[in-house]
């Protein structure tokens, strides 16, 4: 019986049990790792020859040569053609969004341009890493859907709204007015690979995480990282 060959492309830690969960799975099938850029070479994927490479979260380009000659399938956490590009958690929260759908898609040289596989809702409620946690396990019923249905994607309809990938002086909260707006920046940023939400002063800046919103009260506590400039 043929062993089919997969790849779960990330570089995010969470992603290893979803990995694992695979693994004890499809266990017939092998299942490779890959989450480091120095790892993910053209070279590589020559010689191992996967059926599948999918993509939890990755945030660098996949070449052209990739792209066109393996089965990659990346899994974008917007109702695609809405939201094409990056920071998609971080930019759904600041327009107010409460939910969203993951879209698996096949990766081409345009960004998230690609044909879809299925879609899959998802709520938008927390901090950035539990909404990661929460589409871990979404993501890999996903994954398992696409293997065992043997899912053919289909192209993508309707309006493209496109987002721009937000840089870090983008997570600051000193011009902020309303109370809900600083909850959800310090919310939406606070995860490990992100810089936290902060304001500053002309010698210190002041971080933001762990933030819970009492809207009785109409306050926000949260920790506080202090560190000079």
């Amino acid at each position: 019986m043929k062993k089919n060959k997969y790849i779960i492309l990330s570089e995010k830690s969470w992603h290893i049990n979803l990995f694992e969960n695979l693994k004890l799975k499809f266990y017939n099938d092998e299942w490779i790792l890959i989450n480091s850029t120095n790892d993910f070479k053209i070279e590589y994927l020559n010689h191992y020859k996967p059926d599948r490479i999918f993509i939890p979260h990755w945030s660098y380009i996949i070449s052209k040569d990739i792209c066109e000659k393996f089965n990659c399938i990346v899994f974008h956490m917007t109702d695609l053609p809405y939201g094409r590009g990056g920071s998609p958690l971080q930019n759904l929260i600041k327009r107010g969004n409460k939910k969203t759908k993951i879209s698996a898609i096949d990766v081409k040289e345009e960004l998230d341009s690609g044909k879809i596989y299925l879609k899959k809702p998802l709520e938008l409620n927390g901090t950035a890493k539990e909404i990661f946690l929460r589409a871990n396990l979404v993501i890999e019923e996903m994954i398992e859907i696409i293997i065992k249905e043997n899912l053919n994607p289909k192209p993508q309809k309707g309006i493209i709204t496109r987002f721009k990938r937000l840089k870090p002086k983008d997570g600051n909260i000193a011009d902020l007015k309303e109370l809900n707006l600083v909850y959800d920046y310090i919310r939406m940023l606070d995860c490990e690979g992100y810089p936290n939400a902060f304001t500053e002063t002309k010698n210190l800046k002041i971080e933001f995480f762990n933030a819970n919103y009492d809207e009785t009260s109409k306050n926000i506590t949260a920790n506080v990282r202090i560190t000079k400039k």
